[in-house]
């Protein structure tokens, strides 16, 4: 190609004379020349710096619409040259005007055409100092150039110091030179060549070679193809536009929705003038078809996030789809201008992109198209409220209408969403209008925007208990929430239809009846049986009840159902209904104790509880008294059931068991939890065994034995109660739980209430043949032969004096046997016995509860019955003779004070003065005495008085020890041998010193034989 301004090239655009007039003006006023020189350049610099592909691609669009054909462009970027090579309208002789000026478009009065402005040339002046415009081989062009201006520049003294201050610097597009092409680019019209400044500027225009895609096609619609050249390797990006607006660039199907029209002339009074004479405006929106994914917006990552107007602006778009928009913009063609125009252009754009939505399927894809999360600057904000306005109002969502095929779009707020299986879904479309269909997810923050009411499952839940469907239809339903797998806690009141046809809120405590278990016979007890079809899994994992027999039984209608049988009506058909059950579940009697309120009719043909019926059979029929109140079940239930179903439903054979669990001790002492006899009375003993504590104690079970108050032949009574399951509850103590987590055992009821009652005639020895049982002969009456020893002793029967004792009571039960003359008690015995009551207390410090009113005691030598303030008890021997006629109680000398304490008697030597009246001479003991007694440490007196006659007290004695001098007096050998040995605290060697003071020469051979002793 010949350089700019190329001799013999015909000026056909009148360069000459546009650089005649340029350079007049500039001579004329160098102002004008830094004008324009400081203006090309804050355009080339400034909004234009980085738009020379666009604006090329701008200006063959323009030339396509010109003439009104498709439009092509080649771009090739080789050997630091950039061509672009374009079809459409050829330069003129106005275009070269226009190129040559500033802010002067040629296209003012053309209304389809992009470029608006007559400034977006400026954009090769950032690239190029030798741009040129060549139109067809052989034919004339125009070019500019750098150089040769600054060359004319020079000429003009008068803007010499101007040049020299801007360093050479001149506007490039003021002065056009005409040239000539020598390169042919066949099937195009015009071609814009751009030798490139330098490797920066060559770096520049590959990143803009790059980024061509579907937003500039669908920018400038005037093309549909742009051919991309780098280094020889080419990139061809097409758009075909079909009849409905769909762009289809590279494969890609763009939906397009445009609006457009006339502005008023209000909406223009502050733009400039040639804008003010172009008074349309048009608004596009494009978004592809198959999204890329819900990510960023619907859009391909290539597309740029910013307002188009037309071409790429600054203004950040972060919405879903793109926006092709004529908004005014500010002088720095980067940002648009606010004001009314750009107001009504936001609210005309957000109307079409809802059209948009509106055109587009209706697929669960739609909702990443509703704008969402932060606003990326004013312009955006302004749209998403515009578009967020409009939307709930808008048609976009898919609901089923039941009874037609397919669906119909509706309006975001009439519409909701169920999170749901689609099985769910459809089953609810049925019901909840406006339901959106499965797919569209229920939690999409799309749905809020466009006003879905979102209903969780309780809601939906609530909805349904108004329905009236067949119970198949809920079966349905109950799959579908299966495999939704919603929180159990939204489903409490799921509605269940029941057999009986009712509908009820809640699976919870309802029965699905087992296999072979018909329901219809138990209507009578008003059980909630689920109806046959509606049954499913997800109802047991709601608290409904997979009933057989024994699960139907536990329910409490049936409880309240046998607790009322005796106010209905007809109590027969509750009967026969719950005597099914019970004959089903092959219960055991005493599984459920209530069943013993069930009306059932005695063989009188009055009804009766079940628990106050008797078998035929039954041996408690010959047990109770006469005026017991059972009556006998009717014989045709017994031969309708047989006997095993009457007493399993409470019917009695022998005696019944009562149960009950965590009993409140402190409680039921003044409120029995089972009605027993006297239960009140033991609930009080055992408290009084446990002594005070800080918290209630607890019985864990407390198992009975009933109606014992309603025996008269005890023996009969006694057999029956020692076979199981009866002897548990006799011999098995009651396990107490103390506040500390300690258990304490106490008699069971059965037992406490048998040991209170005479039912062996009075409590007696177990086995006289027993080691220690003769302790209590006499005391106690014989036990019948043959009874059980374990039965026994939880009856209270007596075996020996130490068991008697380690009883609580036992002292004072020994008491009152002692103190009862109708018994015999030998001497030897009653010794024994005050011995283990003075080594009870001893060892407990628990006297009795009441001191006794009668004592047995000694009356010259022989027990008898006394008043006990008559008796005293004997604490030293001495004392003796002096109590003759005295009653007396008489155990071990070292037992004497605790036992007088225990019995609450005097000791005699308390009430006996001991006064000695007589003279007595002093003597030596015996030296044989201290041979005996040679182990003696202290106490052994070196003498003692001897006297003729020893009066004590007026009485003549034997001898006499002064406990508070030690003194003995002794009135002969017997005497002297006793009052030495008590003294020595060798009381047991008294025989032995009187034999060897009465005989001296004896005393080896009596401690030879002493010896001999174990």
């Amino acid at each position: 190609m010949s350089g700019p301004g190329e001799v013999g090239v015909p000026d056909l655009y009148g360069t000459a004379a546009i650089r005649e007039r340029v350079l007049a003006a500039w001579a004329a006023s160098p102002a004008r020349f830094r004008e324009d020189a400081n203006t090309e350049e804050d355009f080339a610099l400034g909004g234009y710096r980085d738009r020379v592909v666009i604006e090329l691609a701008q200006n063959a669009a323009d030339a396509a619409l010109r003439r009104g054909a498709p439009g092509r462009l080649r771009l090739r970027l080789a050997g630091g040259v950039l061509t672009a090579a374009n079809t459409g309208a050829p330069l003129d002789a106005a275009g070269v005007q226009a190129l040559s000026t500033l802010r002067a478009s040629a296209k003012r009065d053309e209304t389809a055409a992009v470029g608006r402005f007559g400034v977006g040339f400026a954009a090769v002046v950032a690239v190029s100092d030798e741009p040129a415009v060549l139109p067809a081989v052989g034919r004339p062009g125009v070019a500019w150039s750098a150089p040769r201006t600054r060359e004319l520049v020079a000429q003009i003294p008068a803007l010499a110091d101007e040049l020299l201050r801007r360093g050479g610097h001149v506007p490039v597009l003021r002065l056009p030179f005409p040239a000539r092409s020598q390169e042919a680019e066949p099937g195009f019209d015009t071609v814009v060549r751009l030798p490139l400044r330098d490797a920066e500027t060559e770096a520049l225009v590959r990143r803009q070679l790059a980024e061509v895609g579907p937003a500039l096609m669908l920018a400038l619609p005037g093309l549909r193809t742009v051919e991309i050249e780098i280094d020889g390797r080419t990139r061809t990006v097409t758009a075909g536009h079909e009849p409905d607006g769909t762009v289809v660039i590279d494969g890609v199907r763009w939906r397009t929705v445009v609006e457009e029209g006339t502005l008023a002339p209000a909406l223009l009074a502050d733009r400039p003038t040639e804008e003010r004479a172009r008074p349309t405006w048009r608004v596009r929106w494009a978004v592809p078809e198959e999204a890329p994914g819900l990510g960023r917006k619907g859009l391909p990552e290539e597309v740029p996030a910013v307002l188009h107007a037309p071409t790429p602006s600054e203004e950040r778009l972060d919405l879903p789809a793109l926006l092709i928009a004529t908004f005014p913009l500010a002088p720095d063609r980067r940002h648009i201008a606010p004001g009314p125009l750009s107001d009504f252009l936001a609210e005309r754009a957000a109307e079409a992109y809802v059209r948009l939505l509106r055109g587009l399927p209706a697929t669960p894809r739609l909702l990443s198209l509703v704008p969402g999360g932060l606003p990326a600057g004013a312009l955006d904000a302004r749209l998403r409220r515009a578009i967020g306005e409009r939307l709930p109002d808008a048609p976009l969502l898919p609901v089923a209408v039941p009874g037609e095929d397919g669906t119909v779009r509706a309006r975001g707020r009439d519409t909701v969403a169920v999170d749901g299986t689609p099985e769910l879904l459809d089953l609810l479309a049925e019901v909840l209008p406006g339901l959106l269909p499965a797919g569209w997810p229920a939690d999409h923050p799309a749905l809020a925007a466009l006003g879905v009411r979102r209903l969780p499952p309780a809601d939906v839940i609530d909805l349904l208990a108004t329905l009236d469907r067949e119970p198949a239809w809920w079966q349905r339903l109950y799959r579908a929430l299966e495999g939704a797998r919603p929180g159990t806690d939204s489903l409490g009141a799921l509605p269940v239809p029941l057999a009986d046809g009712r509908t009820v809120r809640g699976p919870r405590g309802l029965l699905i009846a087992a296999d072979g278990l018909d329901p219809r016979p138990l209507e009578v007890l008003g059980l909630r049986f689920v109806h046959p079809e509606a049954v499913h899994p997800l109802l047991n994992r709601l608290g409904a009840v997979q009933a057989g027999p024994r699960a139907v039984l536990a329910d409490p209608a049936v409880r309240a159902a046998v607790e009322g049988s005796f106010d209905a009506d007809d109590p027969e058909p509750i009967a026969e209904a719950v005597l099914g059950l019970v004959a089903e579940a092959a219960l055991d009697p005493g599984d459920e104790p209530w069943l013993a309120e069930l009306a059932l009719p005695g063989a009188d043909g009055e009804p009766y509880p079940a628990g106050e019926l008797l078998l035929p059979t039954s041996p408690l029929r010959e047990i109770m008294a006469a005026d017991a109140p059972f009556g006998v079940v009717a014989a045709e239930l017994v031969e309708r059931w047989g006997e095993g179903p009457l007493e399993a439903a409470g019917v009695l054979r022998g005696f019944a068991l009562a149960r009950a669990q965590d009993v409140d001790l402190q409680a039921q002492a003044h409120d029995p939890v089972l009605d027993l006899d006297d239960e009140e009375e033991w609930a009080c003993d055992v408290l009084a065994r446990l002594g005070p504590q800080e918290l209630p104690p607890q019985l864990p079970e407390l198992l009975a034995v009933r109606d014992l108050e309603l025996v008269e032949d005890w023996d009969a009574a006694l057999e029956l109660l020692a076979e199981p399951p009866l002897r548990e509850a006799v011999v098995d103590p009651a396990q107490v739980m103390l506040h500390d987590g300690r258990r304490v055992a106490v008699p069971s009821y059965t037992a406490w209430w048998l040991r209170g009652r005479p039912v062996l005639g009075g409590r007696r020895p177990a086995d006289l043949r027993s080691a220690d049982a003769h302790e209590l002969a006499g005391l106690y009456d014989v036990a019948p032969a043959g009874l059980d020893p374990v039965l026994a002793r939880a009856l209270g029967v007596r075996r020996s004096v130490d068991g008697l004792l380690a009883e609580p009571g036992g002292a004072d039960e020994l008491l009152r046997r002692l103190a009862d003359p109708g018994r015999t008690v030998s001497r030897a015995l009653l010794r024994r016995l005050w011995t283990a009551l003075a080594d009870r207390a001893a060892a407990t410090g628990e006297p009795p509860a009441e001191p006794p009113r009668w004592i047995r005691a000694l009356v010259r030598g022989t027990p008898e019955v006394v008043p006990a303030e008559d008796a005293m008890v004997l604490d030293a021997p001495a004392l003796l003779p002096l109590l003759a006629d005295q009653p007396l109680v008489i155990t071990a000398y070292d037992r004497a004070v605790t036992l007088a304490e225990t019995l609450d008697l005097a000791l005699a030597s308390e009430e006996v003065p001991g006064a000695v009246e007589s003279r007595g001479t002093p003597r030596a003991v015996p030296q044989a005495v201290h041979e005996v007694l040679a182990d003696v440490d202290e106490g052994l007196p070196d003498e003692y008085l001897a006297h003729e006659r020893l009066v004590v007290d007026g009485q003549t004695v034997s001898w006499w020890y002064e406990e508070d001098t030690g003194a003995v007096h002794a009135a002969d050998a017997a005497g002297l041998a006793r009052g030495l040995a008590w003294a020595a605290g060798h009381w047991t060697d008294r025989l032995l010193l009187e034999a060897v003071l009465r005989d001296p020469a004896t005393a080896p051979d009596i401690l030879a034989e002493r010896d001999l002793e174990p």
